[in-house]
């Protein structure tokens, strides 16, 4: 029987159970064998990712023509206008290529949300606000790529949830089994 584990991955952390020699992995908080991430999320991004100890359910979860959603929460610096949302839905033109549509909503701050360490910068005369992104796709950074070409840099992204599988109210180096 397959098994799933459901980890809060924080900031500054490689997807990977191998030693870089400048990051923490995923051995620092998950010490049991056989587990391989279904995904990945870059070292600067924060979140749930699955891990699984069946190689053909990874590929089924990481595979893009099961087009399983992503929901990110995404704090961007500046307050989209609706342009900017619009396009972020119909797709954005990157350099490799029209990402799909992405459902986008403004949303208020995460209640209960983690602190960052070490934290977002803040700018005093330049607000920040939060979009709940949803890709049905997985290009290489993509969502801050997306964001930046519509004028709103990304500053802090958070993985949600992927297909059911959701982050709830896990705190960040913290893993449990579903």
């Amino acid at each position: 029987m397959s098994r799933i584990l459901i980890f809060n991955k924080p900031y500054n952390v490689i997807c990977q159970f191998s030693d870089d020699g400048l990051h923490a992995t995923l051995a620092d908080f998950i010490q049991l064998p056989g587990f391989y991430p279904a995904g990945r999320l870059d070292t600067d991004s924060e979140g749930l990712l699955l891990l699984t100890d069946d190689g053909k359910l990874q590929h089924r979860i990481t595979d893009p023509k099961h087009k399983l959603p992503k929901t990110y929460w995404v704090q961007v610096e500046g307050v989209p206008d609706e342009g900017a949302l619009a396009q972020l839905q119909r797709g954005v033109l990157l350099r490799d290529g029209l990402t799909r549509p992405a459902g986008v909503e403004r949303m208020n701050e995460p209640a209960g949300l983690w602190s960052r360490t070490p934290p977002i910068r803040e700018r005093k005369n330049s607000p920040v606000s939060w979009l709940e992104l949803t890709l049905h796709e997985g290009k290489n950074r993509q969502i801050r790529r997306m964001t930046a070409a519509v004028g709103y840099p990304t500053l802090r992204l958070i993985r949600y949830r992927i297909g059911d599988w959701v982050l709830d109210d896990m705190e960040p180096g913290v893993w449990r089994e579903v």
